[in-house]
């Protein structure tokens, strides 16, 4: 238990060291849209799991964002999620804090937009694994800090270990 809290604290620690070390020029200003499901998105309820730590707060409000555009989550909670990803082939440099998986077997790494799921299985890129938006990208759905945002890119991971770019999110609107 103490290393979990101890995880939680380094974590929240270095979350600060990394939005501190950031030039404020990095961000613009959002102004924040509606995130709930469409109509059409209501008739088609997709599931994910998402692997987590207990204490990690970003990862529940990534569930919350999924949740109001129209999935179904479910979580387990792990001590060490390195096993989760080695056994999903999520490789280091594409990591993030959580891990979603669809029911068919595809990942979702770390604060993926909904938006961006909801495509990719609708028409899945072949040879894929899933998407992945590494690290905690400031402004991305679960990352939200005040007004500020990070252009950031989704990317594609493929079966061989590879990744290409997805898409590009240059506005916080481009999320939803």
């Amino acid at each position: 238990m103490k290393r979990i809290a101890f995880v939680g604290i380094a974590t929240a620690i270095l979350a600060l060291g990394v939005f501190a070390a950031i030039k404020p020029e990095t961000f613009s200003t959002v102004e924040k849209v509606s995130v709930a499901a469409t109509e059409s998105d209501a008739n088609q309820v997709l599931p994910i799991h998402v692997h987590k730590t207990a204490t990690c707060g970003c990862c529940g409000e990534w569930i919350k964002h999924l949740e109001k555009s129209g999935f179904s989550v479910k979580y387990s909670n792990h001590e060490d999620l390195d096993s989760i990803k080695a056994q999903f082939g999520i490789e280091n440099n594409y990591q993030s804090c959580h891990t979603g998986v669809s029911a068919n077997g595809f990942v979702f790494e770390g604060h993926v937009p909904a938006k961006y799921i909801r495509e990719f299985l609708n028409e899945t890129p072949e040879d894929s694994l899933g998407l992945s938006v590494p690290a905690m990208p400031v402004g991305s759905p679960g990352m939200e800090y005040g007004n500020k945002f990070m252009p950031y890119q989704v990317l594609l991971l493929k079966k061989d270990g590879s990744a290409s770019v997805y898409a590009e999110v240059k506005t916080y609107q481009d999320q939803f």
